[in-house]
């Protein structure tokens, strides 16, 4: 018996490596604030992802000045809130007690805004 080499199947090295997470993502680091860009003047697709508002403060890129920021948060008395009132007012209880649920925190609307340059961003009703 003699021995043989293996026979070669045609593999073919890449040109080059991929690039690196780093080079990937432009050079930014992962921990590193978003920060706006220059636009550039030639055709180009917007993508806009729509982040949920919820009951609690939402990490977000804010539209109207760029930062990335953890939204600031009001509560309000919504709907809810003056339904259940008049509901308890119709039950007759008139001492005050149909204003509960305008100070109950699962009843209130929750209004959200950038903290950075104070555009409102939205609200989460209840």
């Amino acid at each position: 018996m003699s021995k043989q080499d293996p026979p070669s199947y045609g593999f073919v090295p890449p040109p080059q490596a991929p690039p690196s997470y780093f080079q990937a993502v432009n050079g930014v680091n992962a921990a590193a604030p978003l920060t706006p860009q220059q636009p550039i003047l030639t055709a180009q697709h917007i993508v806009t992802t729509i982040v949920p508002l919820g009951p609690h403060s939402t990490h977000t890129v804010c539209p109207s000045c760029g930062s990335e920021i953890n939204t600031k948060t009001t509560t309000q008395p919504g709907l809810m809130a003056y339904i259940s009132g008049f509901i308890i007012a119709l039950c007759g209880c008139w001492l005050g007690c149909c204003l509960i649920p305008c100070c109950i925190d699962e009843c209130m609307d929750v209004h959200h805004k950038c903290p950075a340059c104070g555009t409102y961003l939205g609200r989460h009703r209840r």
